[in-house]
């Protein structure tokens, strides 16, 4: 039987080019701009990129004018490559697209999915679930589809974020007791949490369950904060944000590790590395500094060719 492993997650653009293409399809996505009337939410959608793209190309243009999230993915999928199964990935709001993914595997027995995202939302896991199997209707398929859930409180998964944070303090020569560390989280509006979402409150276990990992393996830092980050418009969102974090913290030595993502994209390698760190220096901060993600780690291809051989039976 023919199995394929679908890596899943948001897209970036590959060029500046197609900025302007991910903002319209992020936007245009029900579960990111949740209003019922299809027409309205083209509507704010082509408001919001309209508003944003310019700057939104600045930004890009200043991390080599792309995301490296593609990159980073197929180089994992590469690493992932083996007998057993077949290994591709779907992007939702930028090529490789899920119909033309599909396309290639007509002849599969069994589908499974897994959204590179530990933590459950609507917004993210349900989104791109949502996105294969439209297309996979679109294309007639039938194939058997198993869906890998969040594991943000998996111990393979939470062993690589360990192995990052030790590796990073090493790295650095860092005494733990004399940093604080931020797990920044991107943050939803709180009408979503309202409505159910699992997000806030998956988040929120993580974090235990690293401060309590950290604990375990000797690691202790001065403080441990969580802080929720890339805020949009004027409706409430999940607090506290990360600049308000970063502004009332007297100890001003800090590393920052990116909780809700597996692969750097312009979040972590622009909001983080370019923009808090810049405000880190009006603040006088003695050290900041970031937390890759996991990205193509091997350590990281591990917890995922264990977790699929385990959901395949292999």
């Amino acid at each position: 039987m023919k199995k394929v492993l679908f890596l899943l997650n948001m897209g970036g653009p590959s060029n500046l080019d197609e900025v302007c293409v991910f903002l319209k399809n992020m936007f245009n996505d029900k579960y990111i701009i949740s209003v019922k009337s299809n027409l309205l939410r083209k509507f704010i959608a082509y408001m919001i990129v309209s508003f944003r793209k310019k700057e939104a190309k600045k930004n890009y243009e200043m991390i080599d004018g792309k995301s490296p999230i593609c990159d980073i993915t197929s180089s994992l999928v590469k690493k992932l490559k083996n007998s057993d199964y077949e290994v591709d990935f779907i992007m939702n709001y930028t090529p490789p697209f899920a119909k033309d993914a599909l396309k290639k595997y007509k002849d599969a027995d069994e589908f499974i999915l897994l959204p590179l995202y530990p933590h459950h939302s609507s917004t993210t896991i349900l989104s791109s679930i949502d996105d294969v199997k439209f297309a996979m209707r679109e294309l007639g398929l039938n194939q058997k589809i198993t869906q890998i859930p969040y594991f943000y409180e998996n111990n393979l998964y939470n062993d690589v974020i360990l192995n990052l944070i030790i590796e990073k303090i090493k790295s650095k020569n860092l005494n733990p007791q004399d940093i604080v560390l931020i797990f920044s989280a991107h943050s939803l509006p709180i009408k979503i949490i309202q409505n159910g979402d699992l997000y806030e409150k998956h988040i929120q276990d993580h974090v235990c369950i690293l401060s309590k990992k950290l604990q375990e393996n000797g690691v202790i830092f001065k403080d441990i904060k969580l802080a929720y980050q890339s805020k949009l418009g004027p409706v409430e969102w999940l607090g506290p944000n990360i600049v308000d974090v970063m502004k009332e913290i007297t100890h001003k030595k800090v590393i920052v590790f990116p909780i809700a993502f597996c692969i750097d994209n312009s979040e972590t390698i622009f909001e983080i590395d370019i923009e808090y760190k810049k405000l880190s220096k009006e603040l006088n901060y003695e050290f900041f500094d970031v937390i890759e993600c996991p990205n193509d780690r091997d350590d990281f291809a591990k917890f995922i060719d264990t977790t699929t051989r385990n959901t395949f039976c292999l």
